[in-house]
C-alpha cells in the first residue's frame, strides 16, 4: 500500500494524511487508526484515486462527518476518502439549488432559512453532510431528504458520472438507492424548496433546537438515534419501558435523557458501544418480540 500512496502523492490528487485516528472524525469519538485519509480536489481526482485503489485491491470508505458510523477499534488498513472539497452551493432558481455532497446539512438549513425558503427545517439539527444525509435518507419531524431532493449526481462503480432522479433514488425510511448500492458515490444534488416566511421558519428552527437541548444528551458524544422506530412504535419508549435508561457497558451508556441515544460518557471503546447496541436489541427481542434495527453502519468489524 505504501507504494500506491507514493504514486498518488506524485499525481497531486489532493491532500493526504497518514495514520489518522478515526475517533477525531466520528461523532461517537471512537474508532481505530486509518492508514490514510485522502481529500480529492475534484471529480477527476476522485476518479483517478478510485482507479488506483481498485486496481490494487485497496479497501476504501467515503466518510462525511461520521455521524452515523461505528468503526471498530482495529486499524483500518485502507483509505478513507473525504469529499470536503465538494462543498459548493449554487442557486439555480429562487427555490432550487445545487449543492455538493461535502456541504454541511446544518449550515445549508440555516442558509436557506435566511432566504425564507421552507422545507429543510427538519435538518437544522442533523450533524452530517448533504451526501451522508442523502445516503441514509436522513430525516426528522415527519420529513426527510426524499421530500426535497430533485435529483442526485453520482459516480458509478465503473466511474461514470450519471444523474438519478428522485424516483430512481428509492427513498424510504432511513434508506435509499445509495445505501443499498454503496459502490455508488454521491457527488452533488439538486434540492427543491418552497417559498416560506423567514420569521416563521427561523422560529421553527429555534423551537426545535430548544426541544433537542431539553430532550437529547447533546453534551456527550453520540450518533443520534441508535434504532429505527418500528412501524407504529417508538424505539426509545420501548427501551425506556424495559428500564434500560442509564444501563451501561464499559464507557457506553443508554442515555438517561433519551433512551434511543447511546452516549460515550466515559472513554467508551467502539466495542463497548457495539455490545450495548446488541444488548438492547436482545432485551427488546426477548421481552417485546420486536427486532430493533440499528441506524448506525458498522465499519471494519469483519
Amino acid at each position: 500500500m505504501k507504494n500506491v500512496i507514493e504514486q498518488l502523492e506524485k499525481m497531486d490528487i489532493g491532500k493526504i494524511d497518514y495514520d489518522v485516528p478515526l475517533s477525531k472524525y466520528t461523532t461517537y469519538r471512537v474508532g481505530g487508526i486509518a492508514a490514510a485519509m485522502i481529500y480529492p480536489k475534484n471529480v477527476d481526482s476522485l476518479k483517478k484515486l478510485l482507479q488506483i485503489l481498485k486496481a490494487n485491491n485497496i479497501r476504501f470508505k467515503v466518510l462525511g462527518f461520521g455521524s452515523n458510523l461505528l468503526f471498530s477499534s482495529k486499524r483500518y488498513d485502507g483509505v478513507i476518502i473525504r469529499l470536503d472539497q465538494f462543498d459548493d452551493v449554487e442557486f439555480l432558481t429562487p427555490y432550487k439549488l445545487r449543492v455538493g455532497a461535502g456541504y454541511s446539512l446544518v449550515k445549508l438549513s440555516m442558509q436557506v432559512a435566511k432566504r425564507g425558503l421552507a422545507g429543510l427545517e427538519f435538518a437544522s439539527g442533523i450533524p452530517g453532510t448533504v451526501g451522508g444525509a442523502i445516503f441514509m435518507n436522513a430525516g426528522a419531524y415527519n420529513s426527510d431528504m426524499g421530500y426535497i431532493v430533485q435529483d442526485v449526481t453520482v459516480l458509478t462503480p465503473d466511474l461514470r458520472v450519471i444523474k438519478l432522479e428522485n424516483k430512481e433514488m428509492n427513498f424510504h425510511y432511513r434508506t435509499s438507492f445509495l445505501k443499498t448500492h454503496p459502490d455508488y458515490i454521491c457527488l452533488e444534488a439538486v434540492i427543491r424548496l418552497d417559498k416560506g416566511n423567514k420569521t416563521a421558519i427561523e422560529e421553527v428552527i429555534r423551537d426545535r433546537r430548544k426541544r433537542r437541548m431539553e430532550s437529547q444528551p447533546l453534551n456527550y458524544p453520540s450518533a443520534g438515534s441508535v434504532f429505527r422506530n418500528p412501524e407504529g412504535m417508538f424505539a426509545g419508549k420501548m427501551i425506556e419501558d424495559l428500564g434500560l435508561k442509564g444501563f451501561s457497558i464499559g464507557g457506553a451508556k443508554v442515555s438517561e435523557k433519551h433512551a434511543n441515544f447511546i452516549i460515550n460518557y466515559d472513554h467508551a471503546t467502539a466495542e463497548d458501544i457495539k455490545k450495548l447496541i446488541e444488548y438492547v436489541q436482545k432485551r427488546v427481542k426477548e421481552e417485546c418480540q420486536v427486532e430493533l434495527k440499528a441506524e448506525q453502519e458498522l465499519v471494519n468489524w469483519e
